[in-house]
């Protein structure tokens, strides 16, 4: 990655997290794709427990509840994110199934085999796919599911310039073949793929950003981190419009196939 682009990891929490919890979704999504991807799940009932792992605000979180039985946990390790999470359930009347929770995702607060659905839409990336999915089966039970969108390539060349930014962004960025063959490896059957829209990488992610960041360069006048941020922010939504062809964000949803 040249010196223009950083990786988010490499800025202030506290302006990361006061970024982006002024927008609905704190990665690439939307309500029908969470409800298309919740189609592909079987056997939840209302003793069903659910982790929403990275849940950020809870923009799927919600949409999960309002479409599916049993208690859901949303775990993320920004305090601001949880609180908007919880907000958001008591305003919609959720609060009694849906719960937010301070935690990380490489120690996850749940017992062998207690979870009926592991859920992560743009955040298993902060743990890695494959460790994530390996080190995650163990919460859920036989016939558990997980369900997780993760950046990948579709095709096996791409052009040096996106190639190198997400080499440097995310190394573990891969084709959706090799994706899938993760998921088997670590003990789960696949059960669905499929490609996110652009419309959640424009219309429920890009835009919202273009949106506010006006308003918060006024609110950081001066500030060079705060002034990366954005700018690393316009270029990354640049680099989407212009090689969108050759990747984006993949649901992938697994199913439990044996004791680990």
């Amino acid at each position: 990655m040249s010196n223009e682009n950083k990786s988010i990891h490499e800025f202030d929490f506290s302006l990361i997290c006061e970024y982006f919890s002024s927008i609905e979704r704190q990665g690439p999504g939307s309500p029908e794709v969470t409800v298309k991807a919740l189609s592909f799940i079987d056997g939840l009932t209302p003793q069903s427990r659910i982790a929403d792992v990275g849940c950020g605000t809870g923009g799927q979180t919600i949409v999960l509840a309002q479409n599916a039985p049993g208690s859901i946990v949303g775990i993320d390790l920004f305090p601001l994110f949880v609180d908007g999470l919880n907000a958001n359930a008591r305003r919609m009347g959720l609060d009694s199934r849906v719960t937010g929770a301070v935690g990380n995702m490489d120690s996850l607060p749940f017992g062998d085999g207690e979870l009926d659905l592991i859920w992560s839409e743009g955040a298993i990336y902060n743990i890695g796919f494959e460790r994530g999915l390996n080190e995650w089966r163990r919460f859920l039970k036989v016939g558990g599911y997980i369900a997780v969108t993760e950046a990948s390539w579709f095709t096996n060349e791409r052009p040096d310039e996106i190639n190198q930014f997400w080499l440097d962004a995310y190394p573990e960025i891969d084709t959706i073949s090799n994706k899938l063959a993760q998921m088997e490896r670590a003990g789960y059957t696949p059960v669905a793929c499929f490609t996110l829209p652009e419309s959640c990488w424009i219309e429920h992610f890009y835009v919202p950003q273009a949106a506010m960041q006006p308003d918060f360069l006024r609110r950081h006048q001066g500030n060079k981190t705060a002034e990366d941020l954005v700018a690393n922010e316009r270029r990354e939504a640049e680099l989407y419009h212009k090689y969108k062809e050759f990747y984006g964000y993949v649901f992938y949803i697994g199913k439990v196939n044996f004791l680990g």
